[in-house]
């Protein structure tokens, strides 16, 4: 059932000022509880002097996350937490009440969904146990992370936020500070030092609360986020040794039905006693919960292999491009004709004829030849069309099948 928020005296007074509860409307026909500062002499014209010793009274604020036995009133201080919109029911619940939650997370999580129930059991029943960034990827539309966003709010209610890209890299963070779900949609953070903030406030359980023309705060932070992107490849800047993130590339939904969202809200309290009650999947092996080869996926490892491997990553794109134009089965290539030809095809003026050879020899294991030989060299005209001249020079040799192999391996 959906709890209703029931406030006898619209008003609290927090410390030495006043505050109105309001209930926002949205345009879902739903409303939101915000606080607002009220002025004392406001109170008394719309109603009396007499009115004031009926509005609670509080010491000050804090942030108690509980989401199953919420308190509004901790120790005479103002839980700015939320108490979540719908409460669980209290018969038994088996798999087949809830078919629309399970058939999503399967889509959403696949094969790893048995890990999924466990993230989102324990953001129920404890909701300051740390957990790792849960990427969702697709280059595709119509995939259905807007749809778990906008489920996973009407789950946790005002206790999630949902966020662009740049406001994270905003030095204010009052709007989402104490919030147990920080959403980050249209991802791009091509800045190392935007990781390592995020990879920080992931496993911290303290940050600093700054608001315009405020002195900065320490606070207790147990927020967790889920970073949303429609880049793959290169979203966030990430190395090979990385276990914070937990990246699922999402398909596309075959059939589109504009009542799923309703049909998971109705299946809401069903859903959180099924969750309570069910038996956890995975034990606790990290201070992030899953172990980090358990929440390994091939989305994660081509992201790693794209930040640290651009060169490789290039060298496979520009082979695979000439194969595809070439009736050859090998090619014969020296390190300065790949780089003359990278440079052309996608403007790498970066690297040198040393870091080619390094990915033939050392990443590749491939062998040069051991003296300098005639061979046809290829090259691209501005056309991006491959043509070949006469060349001598100690060539590698690649064959097609190698390329073939590796593009598939990077493309999955």
């Amino acid at each position: 059932m959906k709890k209703e928020q029931n406030h006898p005296v619209p008003y609290i007074r927090v410390g030495t000022v006043y505050y109105k509860i309001i209930q926002k409307p949205q345009i879902s026909g739903d409303k939101i509880s915000t606080l607002t500062r009220w002025s004392r002499e406001t109170i008394i014209q719309d109603h009396e002097r007499n009115y004031l010793v009926k509005i609670p009274k509080y010491d000050g604020f804090c942030c108690i996350p509980d989401n199953l036995n919420f308190k509004q009133n901790v120790e005479n201080f103002y839980n700015i937490y939320n108490e979540i919109p719908f409460q669980p029911v209290v018969a038994k619940v088996t798999i087949d009440d809830i078919p629309f939650p399970l058939q999503f997370l399967e889509h959403i999580f696949g094969k790893q969904i048995d890990l999924g129930l466990d993230y989102l059991k324990i953001l129920l029943i404890n909701p300051t146990q740390i957990l790792p960034i849960l990427c969702l990827v697709s280059k595709e539309r119509a995939t259905g992370k807007t749809t778990f966003i906008k489920w996973l709010k009407e789950i946790f209610g005002l206790n999630i936020t949902y966020i662009k890209g740049d406001s994270f890299n905003s030095q204010f963070n009052s709007d989402w500070a104490s919030m147990l779900l920080i959403a980050i949609d249209e991802v791009f953070f091509d800045r190392k030092e935007i990781t390592e903030r995020l990879k920080y406030l992931s496993t911290t359980n303290k940050d600093k609360l700054e608001n315009k023309g405020k002195d900065r705060e320490e606070i207790d932070f147990f927020g967790k986020f889920i970073l949303c992107s429609n880049n793959e490849d290169n979203f966030i800047q990430i190395d090979e040794n990385e276990i914070r993130f937990w990246i699922l590339k999402i398909n596309p939904i075959k059939t589109e039905n504009t009542e799923f969202l309703n049909n998971l809200k109705k299946e809401i309290p069903l859903f959180l006693k099924y969750l309570i009650d069910r038996s956890f999947y995975s034990q606790k092996k990290s201070r992030m919960w899953f172990a980090p080869q358990d929440i390994k996926t091939k989305a994660l490892q081509k992201l790693v292999f794209r930040n640290n491997n651009k060169l490789e990553s290039k060298v496979i794109e520009l082979l695979f491009e000439f194969f595809e134009s070439i009736d050859d089965t090998t090619i014969n290539v020296a390190p300065q004709d790949i780089l003359n030809m990278l440079n052309r095809m996608f403007r790498l003026t970066y690297f040198t004829r040393n870091d080619v050879r390094n990915v033939l020899k050392e990443h590749w294991k491939l062998t040069a030849q051991s003296n300098s030989l005639a061979y046809i060299r290829y090259d691209i005209d501005h056309a991006g069309v491959f043509y070949q001249n006469n060349a001598k020079g100690r060539y590698f040799t690649i064959e097609k099948d190698f390329i073939l192999k590796k593009y598939d391996d990077l493309m999955k």
